[in-house]
């Protein structure tokens, strides 16, 4: 259900202005932890096991309700790494970072996906669309994701009749063999930056509320996205204004779930949604 400001503001509690605990009908906040040394922000690149680790706890302690870890880049023209190569990458950190708080693992392969569960990860970020029944053998939550190619190419886009209804038939349709499978936690993301242009994306996200109406809990990732660049015309490190701008429509649209790099100035500006607007539990 799409979450639409009242006619008129109704008073708020201080507990809805200071709280960052993940509440009910609050949208939750997944930190992005990239062991690896070649994500598209170099702000967010761990290249060691004690910084991914570092900046994981970093993540929960400013309140974030999970973080996810990833040992292979997913920008755009990056090079596969090698499964033995992502495993080392992430294995240490999942484990370290599984003490503290829920842990997903950022992986297409089910290799990785296995050993991360063993380790402590409870949920599998999944861009390829296919580890749904790795997931429900496993008793993980599963996010399956909409791509066109997984890697992504660079300045590579298809070309579609209508984005919106291609991306959400896919999704409904993974949802479907998801929950088939035996999947019981799940949420969908259409995939901001996987084979969609400027145009695509910006059409994506105006059409969110209908994404969202699916029946499926929505996850999103838009921060620091190449699509705020162009509308910007800001580097990669410039582009948390653009990042925290779309929180609103997102929250808006009833987004359950949004995975970014800067998680307490999310979690800021989640707090004021709610406190002016009212969560979606209070209504």
């Amino acid at each position: 259900m799409s979450r639409q400001p009242p006619t008129a503001m109704r008073p708020t509690g201080r507990s809805a202005v200071a709280t960052r605990r993940p509440e009910a009908g609050r949208m939750r906040v997944m930190g992005i932890v990239n062991a690896t040394p070649d994500s598209f922000w170099p702000g967010s690149r761990y290249e060691t096991t004690e910084r991914a680790i570092a900046a994981g706890r970093r993540a929960f302690e400013a309140g974030a309700w999970a973080v996810d870890v990833g040992g292979e880049s997913t920008r755009p023209g990056a090079e596969p790494v090698s499964v033995d190569e992502e495993l080392d990458r992430v294995r240490p950190v999942i484990s370290a970072l599984a003490t503290v708080g829920r842990v997903s693992v950022d992986t297409r392969h089910p290799e990785v996906a296995e050993v991360a569960v063993h380790e402590g990860a409870s949920l599998i970020n999944d861009v390829s669309g296919t580890l749904h029944a790795v997931a429900a053998r496993l008793g993980a939550g599963y996010i399956g994701m909409h791509a066109h190619t997984v890697p992504v190419l660079r300045d590579v886009f298809p070309v579609y009749d209508d984005v919106h209804s291609e991306v959400a038939a896919y999704l409904r349709s993974l949802a479907a063999t998801a929950r088939a499978d035996g999947v019981e936690e799940m949420w969908i993301d259409p995939g901001i930056g996987f084979g969609k242009d400027t145009e695509d994306t910006v059409t994506l996200l105006r059409r969110l509320p209908e994404l969202c109406s699916l029946g499926v809990p929505v996850a999103l990732g838009v921060s620091r996205k190449s699509f705020i660049g162009k509308v910007t015309g800001r580097d990669v490190g410039d582009r948390l204004a653009g990042s925290l701008a779309m929180v609103g429509p997102a929250w808006s649209a009833g987004v359950d779930l949004i995975r970014v790099h800067d998680v307490p100035e999310t979690l800021d500006t989640i707090a004021l949604l709610d406190a002016v607007w009212g969560r979606a539990a209070d209504r």
